[in-house]
């Protein structure tokens, strides 16, 4: 780390909160108070950027958001979530795990599971729950497409409907449906745009040596409030600072990043691990670096859906 710190005390304050560190909070099992009394929906949220639908919007230890929301959701197997929509977006990432979403219309639910670093974009106000009908527990992160949205709309919550129904979804007579690009029921077709799965996303090498993968955006789910991506950084491949008009969240998935700010001419650094969350807001100077033996895996949210590359120019050896 250069001596900014020791110049810019303000700054070095500034950029260590906006890093979050996964070891260094704590899981929320009381996030949702309408799944209280309900066993079967109990889940726990861990957040960093805002609330996300938990109605708990003045905790002082998560970073305030502006387009969009990031936290991590824990749940057991055999545990599920309730129907629900919402007026705008939210993104599913599966960390760890294999999760079941299923989407509803009239009835009819159509499901798709989804392994490590799959992910959904629920589409606004598609009703939409999730199950964790594994053996091993499911970390995923959840992010809404803004700052501040509204609570969900439950459709089926056991407090309301039979409880067979709630936890099918609100899916009638076994209309249950696999998701399908070429299905039958345009609820599979339309779900089968917003699936994004890992392995079936073409890798991009960027000119600074590190790959990326669209997750929201051109040929992938289509964007409206915020673009995602995941980068495969090698080892010993970095950018040099760069700035984007919106703010940027990098979320670690696997190995460990080195990230920094430059001001002035002089840089501020850190590295971050599995589940860390590292914010920029916009206009700030922000770069990478893998400075670790093994590849590092990254998912990026950006306030934006604007498509458009910074330029993106490899570290000085």
């Amino acid at each position: 780390m250069s001596g900014l710190t020791k110049n810019l005390p303000s700054l070095n304050h500034d950029f260590c909160r906006h890093i979050l560190r996964f070891a260094e909070k704590t899981f929320d099992w009381d996030a949702f108070p309408s799944n209280r009394g309900f066993p079967d929906l109990e889940r726990a949220q861990m957040r960093f950027i805002g609330s996300g639908g938990s109605p708990k919007v003045n905790d002082t230890e998560t970073l305030k958001p502006e387009h969009f929301t990031l936290s991590l959701l824990y749940k057991h197997p055999g545990k599920y979530a309730a129907c629900h929509a919402h007026e705008i977006e939210e993104a599913f990432l599966v960390i760890d795990g294999v999760l079941t979403v299923g989407w509803e219309e009239d009835g009819v639910v159509v499901e798709a599971p989804l392994g490590p670093k799959d992910m959904i974009l629920n589409a606004r106000e598609i009703p939409h729950g999730f199950r964790n009908a594994g053996v091993t527990p499911v970390t995923m992160s959840v992010m809404v497409g803004l700052g501040k949205p509204l609570p969900p709309r439950y459709l089926y919550h056991p407090k309301d409907v039979d409880a067979d129904l709630a936890a099918s979804f609100g899916a009638r007579d076994g209309q249950v449906l696999k998701v399908d690009p070429e299905g039958q029921h345009p609820l599979q077709r339309m779900m089968a745009h917003y699936v994004v799965r890992y392995d079936e996303q073409p890798t991009t090498w960027t000119a600074a040596g590190f790959g990326k993968k669209i997750y929201v955006g051109e040929g992938a789910a289509p964007p409206s409030t915020a673009r995602k991506e995941m980068f495969l950084i090698p080892p010993g491949v970095g950018v040099r600072p760069y700035t984007r008009d919106c703010e940027e969240a990098w979320l670690v998935l696997d190995g460990h990043i080195t990230v920094g700010w430059e001001e002035d001419g002089q840089t501020i650094e850190r590295q971050i691990g599995p589940k860390d969350v590292f914010l920029s807001p916009a206009g700030k100077a922000r770069y990478f670096r893998n400075d670790d033996v093994n590849a590092a895996t990254v998912f990026v949210a950006i306030g934006s859906p604007l498509a458009g590359d910074p330029d993106y120019q490899p570290a000085a050896k």
